[in-house]
């Protein structure tokens, strides 16, 4: 009874991030043509590509909101607020700081710098090498206090990328270094591979999950990307530095 009182008042906020999840979608997908013209031919709003996040949306804030009142009927106000006394006590601070909280955080962290900062704008073998090996350096190679380390180290570095490339600092240094942010990709890939090895170095088993995090790390991207790009004939989604040098070799002339 005790685990689904506790159940059901997690559901309280599970369905309160859902609502607005969905209220979210729907706010985006309204920005949507509904109907336009094109080429001189009217389409109806029931082709609309809008149609699509707006039901995926107003569905999800249905379930959502039926979640809360679910709840709520559950465990009554009472429990609600017993929840928002535990979310501002010392017990979720605690909460907050355990080992499997904290490796939440990194895995959160390294999805969100790939997606929305690296992906974009930087070329996607290293932004894929340097994704891949965050993600072996902090839940195969080392122990919590290396995660904490390396989810720091994450976050420092994701900022001063952001800063060159936003400020307009990328641009002007690109005008006499091709390449640029690439190349501070690339530095920090070097940089993160010295210290987690000198971190790593005493310990004979955690050394060898490093080499072997190293081989998959590179070999992986390069694999994959190598046979989409060349064979398949599909783009990376950012196209940089290492893409102009692999280009440099796959279309040299001594391979006609």
């Amino acid at each position: 009874m005790i685990e689904t009182e506790k159940l059901r008042k997690a559901d309280i906020f599970t369905g309160a991030a859902v609502l607005l999840l969905g209220l979210f979608i729907i706010s985006q997908g309204v920005q949507m043509p509904m109907k336009d013209s094109y080429a001189g031919v009217q389409n109806v709003w029931y082709v609309s590509p809008a149609l699509l996040p707006l039901f995926i949306g107003a569905t999800l804030s249905v379930l959502g909101a039926a979640l809360i009142s679910i709840a709520l009927k559950a465990v009554g106000l009472g429990g609600l607020k017993n929840t928002l006394n535990y979310l501002g006590g010392a017990d979720f601070t605690s909460f907050l700081r355990q080992p499997e909280t904290i490796r939440f955080y990194g895995i959160v962290l390294n999805l969100i710098v790939f997606v929305f900062v690296l992906i974009p704008r930087i070329d996607f073998f290293a932004a894929a090498v340097i994704f891949l090996l965050m993600f072996f350096f902090m839940f195969y190679c080392g122990t919590t206090r290396q995660m904490v380390r390396l989810i720091w180290l994450n976050i420092g570095a994701t900022i001063l990328l952001c800063l060159f490339m936003f400020t307009g600092l990328a641009d002007r240094i690109g005008n006499v270094v091709p390449f640029s942010a690439d190349l501070l990709v690339v530095l920090y890939i070097i940089l993160l591979i010295f210290t987690t090895y000198r971190q790593l170095a005493h310990d004979p088993q955690l050394l060898k999950k490093f080499r072997r995090s190293l081989i998959v790390a590179f070999v992986t991207p390069f694999t994959i990307g190598i046979i989409f790009k060349y064979f398949l004939l599909v783009p990376m989604p950012h196209e940089g530095l290492v893409v102009f040098l692999l280009d440099a070799v796959w279309y040299a002339d001594f391979w006609s």
